[in-house]
């Protein structure tokens, strides 16, 4: 005992570190013990909580490894408070005294929970902290460290190089002792490019100038012309529509109607001017939050409002909103940060440094969005909606208000009449004036008449912010601690105090961020290819592939940086380079050596998406209706298609111009889509699709010759064939391929086309009948000579009055429309 200054006694300090070293037997205070020479206390936890709760695993986000790890606990807060045991979840979860019960399956000795009970109430001192400052466990995985641009290497073929991308790809080459294909042919080159860039098939005349120009760019000038065209941001907007889950219904089983195509516009217009990346990212996460957003900026924040929104009745609305954030999280890490972050809201990843406390501050990011979270805001969709009225729209709104405004005077000036003549006893009720119900009615018809503002869904923070907590287990009713925003701890962090959606969004294209540019340009490459440089292209972590080309990856990533975050000079210095301009014939020396074509000594064949097959048969049929944005439309779908659901919905089918779009703009409803999509493979739209798959079953086969929409393709073809094209059968044949193909017929398919169009013209001219059922789909008429099912206007104006003959070209063009070489990109 000591007497301090004031008089008093106290124990001195040396005293109390004795009395703890004898109750757990440790070594001396200050001495760093070795692993057996452990205090009792961590013996313990060693044999009975590490195996769950050590640095490396952190079940429920919990480390029993230190004193400051305990302190700052898991998800369900701290693990001790020193003084209170009774207090302290660990006391609890070891005397198994509420729902907590550890370890699972067993129970400690008495002495084992009184000690480690005492030594809590007695300060939880421990000897040295053996926590370290090191970073999460699997930093040091390629795809977390800093982007490091390294000058492409020597090569020895340099004649074959026209940019660094083909050095990467030569030298290892050259390091497996192989040599690159020789270059496409140019019919074959222009039709690649230009489905790649524009998803539609080039015209007779645009290959044949392109052939006969010998000019050492013609093959640049082609490509400039493709990026600078329209078509080029329907194209790759179809890319990151896929990411961003884009729909025309909320989901669910209602799956009720709703109008995002004013974001569809907005992504085809910003990549069509170029709109740099990183902007183009900033945005979409939080282009409400920049300064005086524009009303541009408020629709691009449509990216997270595309998900599945459930309002029916009796539901819980908190659950969903919590599971559209939760959707938000998920898709911010496929889509930028190529991480499966979404694994870890129920618990740490089993496998990347992304714990459960590190979601749910990912989550806390996007938790404050203003959106119906309660019965009593069911019906409130002003409060996430925006009204974007085009001006044919706004004109007439001005008009109904002021038929409004003159049938309202007028029946109020009526009613006045009414009141002021004098009423006699037996005079009839004036409610049932014939005048004043006429009056009332016309208001009311009008009423049904009201023209409705196009509106888009965006994203609106909440003035006072919602408190965000780990949900243990992933369920939403079950609290964890507080959490507030922040990055993954083995990224590079932001400042303190930077906890909005504007510095998550600023964070992700901050060029010190490894994922972005690296996700962003191997997913570019993935298109070009049919795989990316890293094959898990929405998983950089772990258990994803690593890169087939790590320095050209990094090279890339750093020169989209460099080029200011161009997707156009990104995309110019793909199909420029000579690794893209390889021929795709298959090379049997070279698939003994790399059978999956990882090391680029060809190009890869790729079987069409689903939109770009449809767009590719209407521009080579000439029916395609080149208009660029607008409302989704309803082009024919199979009978019964939408009556699947619990709920039917509605398909007001084209007959105009709309009947050809582009498949992009086709009505896509979650629960029951497309069919001519779906068959080839387009995704659900319910979750981030970064990569479609590629299927080949006997129904797409079905599809291309049997469907509606693929017969009027193949009509509109055969009429264009026919009008276009010299009178003998060799020439439309010449054409036909060109139109479909891009190229001339290879030798024998000319002549086995001839002796089919010998028997179709057999057929059909002893059957005439045969080619009317054909043409008007069954060849019913009316009593008064007028056919039932009449081709749709703009396919009857292009088809010859010859019916036989139309017939019989039909026949050879739903062949070519059916072929594997039309189906796919050489």
């Amino acid at each position: 005992m000591v007497i301090d200054s004031h008089g008093r006694f106290r124990l001195a300090p040396l005293v109390l570190v004795t009395a703890f070293v004898s109750l757990l037997s440790s070594p001396s205070w200050g001495q760093q013990p070795s692993l057996p020479e452990r205090t009792e206390v961590q013996q313990v936890l060693k044999t009975n909580c590490l195996p769950c709760h050590s640095d490396t695993t952190r079940s429920s986000g919990l480390a029993l490894t230190s004193r400051d790890a305990m302190l700052t606990g898991g998800n369900r807060g701290p693990a001790i408070k020193p003084g209170s045991p009774d207090d302290s979840l660990l006391v609890r979860a070891i005397e198994q005294s509420g729902q907590l019960k550890m370890p699972p399956g067993r129970t400690l000795q008495p002495n084992e929970v009184a000690g480690i009970r005492r030594w809590i109430e007695l300060g939880a001192v421990w000897p040295k902290d053996d926590a370290t400052t090191s970073r999460p466990k699997g930093s040091d995985w390629w795809a977390f460290q800093p982007v490091k641009r390294v000058d492409p290497p020597r090569v020895e073929d340099a004649g074959w190089v026209r940019n660094p991308i083909d050095q990467f790809i030569l030298a290892r080459l050259e390091k497996e002792h192989l040599k690159p294909a020789a270059e496409a042919s140019k019919e074959t080159l222009l039709r690649r490019v230009s489905l790649d860039l524009t998803g539609l098939v080039p015209s007779p005349l645009e290959i044949r100038d392109f052939i006969a120009d010998t000019s050492p760019d013609a093959y640049e000038r082609v490509v400039d012309r493709l990026l600078a065209s329209p078509h080029y941001g329907e194209r790759w907007g179809r890319h990151w529509l896929d990411v961003a889950r884009y729909a025309d219904s909320d989901g669910y089983t209602i799956d009720a109607p709703r109008q995002m195509w004013k974001y569809r516009d907005w992504v085809i217009n910003a990549l069509n001017r170029d709109m740099p990346f990183d902007r183009f990212v900033i945005e979409q996460i939080a282009g409400d939050m920049l300064p005086n957003p524009t009303v541009d900026q408020l629709i691009a924040t449509g990216f997270h409002r595309n998900t599945s929104s459930n309002y029916e009745g009796g539901i819980d609305f908190e659950q969903y909103r919590v599971e559209a954030v939760v959707d938000r999280v998920s898709t911010t890490g496929a889509a930028f940060l190529g991480l499966t972050v979404g694994c870890a809201r129920c618990h740490d990843h089993k496998f990347d440094p992304v714990s459960q406390k590190e979601f749910y501050q990912l989550f806390a990011y996007f938790n404050n969005v203003d959106e119906i979270s309660s019965e009593a805001e069911r019906y409130d969709f002003n409060r996430p909606i925006l009204e974007v009225p085009a001006p044919e729209e706004i004109a007439r709104r001005k008009a109904f208000d002021a038929q409004w405004a003159a049938l309202s005077k007028e029946l109020i000036t009526y009613v006045r009449e009414l009141a002021a003549h004098p009423r006699r006893p037996g005079d009839e009720d004036p409610s049932k004036d014939p005048g004043l119900i006429e009056r009332v009615q016309n208001l009311r018809d009008l009423r049904r008449r009201e023209p409705k503002f196009t509106t888009t869904l965006i994203m609106r923070e909440l003035p006072q912010p919602r408190e965000t907590y780990v949900q243990l287990g992933g369920d939403f009713t079950r609290r964890g601690v507080t959490v507030t925003p922040a990055i993954p701890a083995v990224l590079p962090q932001l400042p303190a105090g930077a906890n909005t959606r504007l510095d998550l969004a600023k964070w992700l294209v901050d060029p010190q961020n490894p994922l972005t540019s690296r996700v962003t340009v191997n997913r570019i490459w993935q298109i070009y290819f049919g795989k990316g440089i890293v094959e898990t292209e929405n998983d950089f972590g772990r258990q994803g592939a690593k890169p087939s080309h790590p320095e050209l990856l990094d090279w890339l990533a750093s020169e989209i940086i460099r080029q200011k975050w161009s997707q156009k000079a990104i995309h110019r210095l793909i199909v420029t380079s000579a690794t893209y301009r390889q021929s795709s014939r298959r090379r049997p020396e070279i698939e003994a050596v790399d059978p999956d074509n990882k090391l680029l000594a060809r190009q890869n064949r790729i079987r069409l998406e689903a939109e770009i097959i449809r767009d590719s048969a209407l521009s080579a049929s000439g029916l395609l209706t080149d208009t660029v944005g607008g409302p989704s439309v309803y082009p024919p779908i199979p009978d019964g298609a939408m009556s699947v659901t619990q709920v039917s919905g509605t398909w007001p089918t084209a007959t105009g111009p709309d009947r050809y779009r582009r498949g992009l703009y086709t009505f896509f409803r979650r629960s029951a889509a497309y069919p001519g999509l779906v068959v080839f493979d387009a995704p659900d739209a319910t979750s981030a699709c970064t990569r479609r798959v590629r299927s080949n079953t006997p129904l797409q086969a079905l599809t291309t010759l049997n469907d509606e929409t693929f017969l009027e393709f193949a009509e509109g073809l055969a009429a264009r064939v026919l009008k276009e094209a010299p009178p003998e059968n060799k020439d439309r044949i010449r054409y036909a391929y060109m139109l479909a193909l891009g190229r001339q017929p290879r030798p024998g398919e000319e002549d086995r086309i001839e002796r089919f169009l010998s028997r179709q013209s057999d057929e059909y001219k002893t059957k005439p009948a045969r080619a009317t059922e054909l043409i008007y789909k069954g060849g019913k008429f009316g009593p008064d000579g007028i056919p039932v099912n009449p081709p749709p206007p703009k396919l009857a104006a292009m088809l010859p009055a010859d019916l036989p003959l139309e017939a019989v070209w039909t026949g050879v063009a739903r062949v070519l429309l059916n072929l594997d070489d039309f189906l796919t990109r050489e």
